[in-house]
């Protein structure tokens, strides 16, 4: 691992993680990015959006730290829960009332943490489709 990333890759990273079909296709997107050193989380997620961001944010910060992106403190949860969010915030004015389901995807490499969210929010049989993406810094000790 030769390379070094900015923030604009890791955020690749994460978006990648997040787009995944299933935990097959997540597995070898994890195993790539491992192979360039940055370290991935994925989690599903669904339900009403207002009630679910809670657990969408909480979701996240569990996931990162399991898969040990970031440390379990307040420094590393605090990273990945302002980053995601930030991430719904960008979707929230579509999202709001309505049913959403989809993918969170966190991405990290040397002090960039990057959040990704992506998913469908669903209008009767049809579902629109949103994107929100999100960086915080943390120190590479952590």
């Amino acid at each position: 691992m030769d390379k070094k990333y900015v923030s604009l890759e890791v955020g690749r990273a994460a978006l990648r993680i997040a787009i995944t079909a299933n935990r097959e296709e997540e597995q070898k997107v994890k195993e790539m990015l491992r192979q360039d050193g940055i370290k991935a989380a994925a989690v599903d997620f669904g339900g009403e959006f207002m009630q679910s961001i809670t657990k969408i944010i909480e979701r996240a910060v569990v996931a990162s730290e399991r898969e040990n992106l970031v440390a379990d403190n307040h420094v590393g949860s605090g990273s990945v829960a302002g980053a995601a969010q930030e991430a719904l915030d960008q979707v929230k004015i579509k999202a709001m009332g309505f049913n959403v389901g989809g993918k969170i995807g966190i991405a990290r490499y040397a002090e960039h943490v990057c959040v990704a969210v992506f998913m469908g929010v669903g209008v009767l049989n049809f579902n629109e489709q949103c994107v929100g993406l999100a960086h915080r810094t943390l120190p590479i000790s952590d």
